[in-house]
């Protein structure tokens, strides 16, 4: 057993088999006195259903994955080159295999008889655009062994480029007076909208703090399930060789019992035989 392929089991399970399956797998590791390889399949972490239904792709469309990996090498060398042109049909390309290979994994994650909805399909899109854009993503979606979906860095040429609009023409004279009228009311709009703008920004910031505090707190709760998992499946099997060895021993000692009831009779017979016999010498004796 080796933490290569003990990985490529667990992630190719569903989620909700994969907690049980780690904790077997760690505890026949201690069992094996291999401490350190248990340590690692309980760092194994429980997929999300993004996840699942990305690695789910992997090892059903090998094909796609190779295709993919593909595409992005040309997308990141048509952007090293700034090859607009190219960039722009490549892009196209990618948009195009991206939705098809999410709405595939989602047919893959419905016949696993793990149906998933619209948002777990949108993540697995980030997954694969994550694929496109960083070649080490690549990898470690190939790997197959993903726990959490994969995001793009910050600056890929995540979209096609946006064609530059045509100048507009001067404004006829019968509009000049809106057009005043705008330009008075732009300060006071501008700073309506830094303000929006501002409070947006508080909430999206208190909102990923409290993101983060719950993700924490989901994280350690799965950690105290996954070890109490692994704590049970490991008193299991110490239970079952236990359970197996009084087993042993209740059918040693009901044959022993056999034994000895039998040893015991033929004693008894033994005895009667040499009782019989004596009596026999004796008179024999006597009448000599």
């Amino acid at each position: 057993m080796d933490l290569e392929s003990v990985a490529d089991e667990l992630y190719a399970l569903s989620p909700g088999e994969f907690v049980a399956a780690r904790g077997r797998h760690v505890a026949a590791a201690r069992t094996a006195g291999e401490r350190a390889l248990a340590k690692e399949i309980a760092a194994l972490r429980k997929p999300t259903l993004a996840a699942w239904a990305g690695n789910l792709l992997v090892r059903s469309a090998p094909e796609q994955v190779d295709a993919l990996r593909r595409l992005g090498e040309g997308l990141r060398e048509a952007q090293d080159r700034l090859a607009g042109e190219q960039l722009r049909e490549l892009t196209r390309q990618r948009n195009a295999l991206v939705a098809e290979l999410a709405r595939e994994a989602r047919r893959l994650a419905a016949e696993a008889g793990q149906p998933v909805g619209d948002a777990v399909q949108h993540e697995v899109e980030t997954t694969l655009h994550a694929v496109l854009a960083d070649p080490d993503a690549a990898r470690e979606w190939a790997a197959g062994h993903l726990a959490k979906p994969l995001t793009t860095r910050p600056g890929f040429p995540g979209t096609a480029t946006t064609a530059r609009a045509p100048a507009s023409r001067p404004a006829r004279k019968r509009h000049l007076r809106v057009v005043e009228d705008t330009d008075r009311a732009r300060p006071a709009e501008l700073a309506r909208a830094r303000e929006e703008s501002r409070a947006a920004e508080r909430r999206a910031r208190d909102q990923d703090k409290a993101l983060r505090r719950d993700e924490s707190q989901r994280d350690k709760a799965e950690t105290r399930l996954e070890e109490a998992t692994a704590r049970v499946a490991e008193l299991s099997d110490r239970l079952r060789s236990a359970e197996k060895a009084e087993t042993q021993a209740r059918e040693a000692l009901t044959q022993a019992r056999r034994t000895l009831t039998a040893t015991a009779r033929a004693t008894r017979e033994s005895r009667r035989a040499a009782d019989r016999a004596a009596a026999k010498l004796e008179g024999l004796e006597e009448d000599t």
